[in-house]
């Protein structure tokens, strides 16, 4: 009986550790790897976003119509050719939680230069609230610390868009 039990409490030995005078679990931590997964793709014929109208006809033709807020991230290379769009936050009839890491969570993986994000409002009128602009402004200087601009947001309404740069929302 010895032979047997005397292994198992050194192996149970092995993976505690000692802790303020007990003895506690050692911290399993994980092994991972990240990588993007493509889930479908689109065609965009004019290769490169030039504008705010260009950013805006490409989300459009991505979002089609929504009946709640969604937070979209596009990423672009360095001759502004977007290379990945994502969902990054679907949010309520009027409201989207959306935070930097978020953002650039997806930027980082895609290799991104720069991004353009873009978002709704269900409303069908594109005027941006404070909370839009604040969040610009935060997407903006996490941006220039990661060496990732944030070259426009864009609000979406129904038939029209507003580009916050071209409001001198962003420096």
């Amino acid at each position: 009986m010895s032979k047997t039990y005397e292994p198992k409490v050194k192996q149970l030995e092995l993976l505690m550790v000692k802790e303020e005078g007990r003895h506690v679990p050692a911290k399993r931590v994980d092994i991972v790897s990240l990588r993007l997964v493509k889930e479908s793709s689109l065609l965009y014929k004019d290769r490169a976003i030039r504008s705010p109208e260009d950013g805006y006809n490409l989300f459009k033709q991505f979002l089609g119509e929504l009946d709640r807020e969604y937070f979209v991230v596009m990423c672009l290379d360095v001759k502004n050719q977007p290379t990945a769009i994502n969902i990054c936050h679907i949010g309520s009839l009027n409201a989207s939680i959306v935070h930097p890491r978020e953002v650039m969570k997806t930027a980082i993986l895609s290799n991104s230069a720069s991004i353009l994000v873009a978002h709704n409002h269900p409303s069908g009128q594109p005027e941006p609230s404070p909370e839009d602009i604040d969040v610009t402004k935060r997407l903006a200087e996490a941006g220039k610390i990661m060496g990732i601009e944030l070259i426009d947001h864009l609000i979406i309404g129904e038939d029209r868009f507003i580009s916050l740069k071209e409001k001198g929302f962003m420096l």
